[in-house]
């Protein structure tokens, strides 16, 4: 609801359950309580501890948003109710085929019947949505039907026995996954520093393992006026940046490449970082005459990046 001041203010708590006190109404009742429609395989189960399932219901809702139709249809008994446990639904690019794949891996993401297979919190798929153009395509968004009958029966057969999967431990504050920014200039060939920027990026994902890497290099569209064209340059540098980041094998899904056009290169990173909601920022310090340009660069980063900036050089100076 909107109030008159036109602060905006959430209602309507009354299914939801406090992780750090009892589930009274999970006690009192013996049936899946709450909106049949966007309900998920666990809490069809009578599970309603894992936040995880309300990214199911997003996924619900953007199933929904994309198509025009609800994923599950609208349940009207219990045994209909339960057929999400093994019933997949009409891939949206099977009713909308304008619907972008992108689009579809993010939502059937959201609906895997385990738990452990969606993502693991709503920021990752928040990065998701607001960079569409880095999201990995899998089998999932290629889809054009449902899954066959064979593979259906397999899955009913194990429905029967399904067990969700265990809820997260309760904590006091939401931790999103944190997103690092790797500044690089990919043209450049100062392989030490490269080697050093991936030893930083290994410690930091070692420290927690949900961290994900945006890999950033900032060209000037003066570049345009080359031989190169737009598209063909563009190109040249993701391959770059992808070349930079394999050796940190790291899952395809904690990546991201983005190849940004600016002639202010320190505004193109510290902007990227404001909108979304960087942790940390990685940018190598200059090494040699022909880099002293980026000195300028990473001292305004340093000073007005709204998170932490870490410089990094290698261990030593050739």
């Amino acid at each position: 609801l909107y109030r008159a001041s036109g602060a905006a203010t959430l209602i309507d708590f009354g299914l939801s359950t406090h992780r750090h006190y009892p589930d009274l109404l999970a006690e009192e009742l013996r049936f899946p309580v709450g909106n049949w429609s966007y309900m998920s395989p666990e809490q069809v189960l009578g599970v309603r501890c894992d936040p995880r399932s309300d990214l199911f219901a997003l996924g619900a809702l953007l199933y929904e948003l994309a198509t025009g139709k609800q994923p599950f249809g609208m349940p009207k008994s219990a045994a209909q109710l339960r057929r999400r446990l093994y019933r997949d639904p009409v891939p949206p690019r099977g009713i909308a085929p304008e619907t972008p794949e992108w689009l579809q891996e993010v939502i059937l993401h959201c609906l895997e019947v385990d738990g452990r297979q969606r993502y693991a919190s709503a920021a990752q798929v928040a990065f998701d949505l607001a960079n569409p153009e880095q999201v990995a395509i899998t089998e999932r968004g290629e889809r054009r039907r449902r899954a066959g009958l064979a593979t259906l029966a397999r899955r009913w057969l194990r429905a029967r026995n399904f067990e969700p999967a265990p809820c997260p431990p309760p904590s006091t504050t939401i931790t999103p996954a944190p997103i690092v920014i790797v500044a690089i200039a990919s043209m450049h060939t100062d392989e030490a520093l490269f080697e050093a920027l991936r030893y930083a990026v290994r410690r930091i994902c070692a420290v927690d393992v949900r961290c994900r890497v945006a890999c950033i290099t900032v060209v000037s569209p003066a570049a345009s006026l080359t031989d190169d064209t737009e598209t063909g340059r563009h190109i040249k540098h993701l391959v770059n940046l992808r070349r930079w980041a394999k050796p940190l094998e790291l899952p395809e899904e904690r990546l991201t490449y983005h190849v940004l056009e600016s002639e202010k290169p320190a505004a193109a990173l510290i902007d990227y970082a404001s909108m979304n909601d960087v942790d940390q920022i990685l940018i190598g310090a200059p090494r040699s005459a022909a880099h002293r340009w980026f000195a300028g660069v990473s001292a305004q980063v340093v000073s007005e990046a709204p998170c932490s900036v870490t410089v990094v050089r290698p261990r030593r100076d050739s």
